[in-house]
């Protein structure tokens, strides 16, 4: 029987997860919802959704319909993205010689999340709302500073500050939350720069403007119908555009942390890298 890690998300956080389980050997399944969030779309396996399939620096990855189709993307050295926001597949697939040992709860909800721990031998909760022992088996710090990708087996992660990280004098302002509900309109792509007062998008009738002259590094997919207090964008200050189509430090170092504590346990160790 194969045995594989589920992300159940698959934003760029998510994607760093995958990617660095990925590139040891490690067989990855990203799991998302019917429309996807996502706003960095450009290092998130989530686009995959939309566009069948997508290539996050040398990883590619590829929509499929049924969990039948996993070992097609395992053999072809790609990450399958299956839509199944209730993770119905975990009572499915045993059935098909393949078996989940970890589930990375990838969401990024924020807030306290809960799933029966005797249902998966290893759940990793990773950022604010996780606390190991509780609603998850390990967690995994996601705010940026000392403690960044540390693994506790014990406690819980730091809380949500609300509070967007500071990039160059911005903070607050870098990120676009919309203030209304409705359709997205898109009049920029990832990779434009933009200067203060150029339009970015629109949510229904409400238009949203760049705060200030910078590079876009996320944006919704238009088309999508969101809630009032979505996140819709990201504006970065820097010049350069690299940091829109490479993974970030911070998601890798999130990934570490989760293949530490995969790693860690040698049961699983041994079945999810066939040793």
């Amino acid at each position: 029987m194969k045995s594989y890690v589920l992300t159940w998300g698959g934003g760029d956080l998510a994607t760093g997860v995958a990617i660095r389980l990925h590139r040891v050997g490690i067989r990855v399944l990203v799991v998302e919802q019917h429309q996807p969030l996502a706003v960095r779309r450009s290092v998130s396996f989530a686009q995959a959704v939309f566009d069948e399939e997508t290539t996050v620096e040398d990883v590619h990855a590829k929509r499929i319909a049924s969990p039948s189709r996993m070992g097609d993307c395992w053999d072809a050295n790609q990450v399958p993205v299956l839509v199944d926001p209730e993770l119905n597949l975990l009572q499915d697939c045993p059935s098909l010689e393949v078996r989940s040992l970890v589930l990375v709860d990838a969401r990024m909800r924020k807030t306290n999340s809960t799933f029966p721990l005797e249902t998966i031998p290893l759940l990793i909760g990773l950022g604010p709302g996780f606390t190991a022992g509780v609603n998850c088996h390990a967690a995994v710090e996601t705010i940026r500073g000392h403690f960044l990708g540390r693994v506790y087996w014990q406690g819980s992660t730091q809380a949500d500050t609300g509070v967007p990280e500071k990039v160059g004098h911005y903070q607050q302002e870098r990120v676009l939350h919309t203030p209304v509900e409705g359709q997205v309109e898109t009049f920029v792509e990832i990779g434009d720069t933009v200067a203060v007062g150029d339009q970015v998008l629109s949510v229904g009738d409400h238009l949203m403007v760049a705060p200030f002259k910078g590079v876009v590094r996320g944006l919704i997919y238009p088309g999508l119908h969101v809630e009032a207090g979505t996140k819709v964008g990201d504006i970065d200050p820097r010049e350069d555009d690299f940091r829109c189509w490479h993974v970030s430090d911070k998601a890798l170092a999130i990934g570490g942390g989760v293949l530490e504590a995969v790693l860690k346990k040698p049961t699983i160790r041994r079945l999810l890298l066939d040793v």
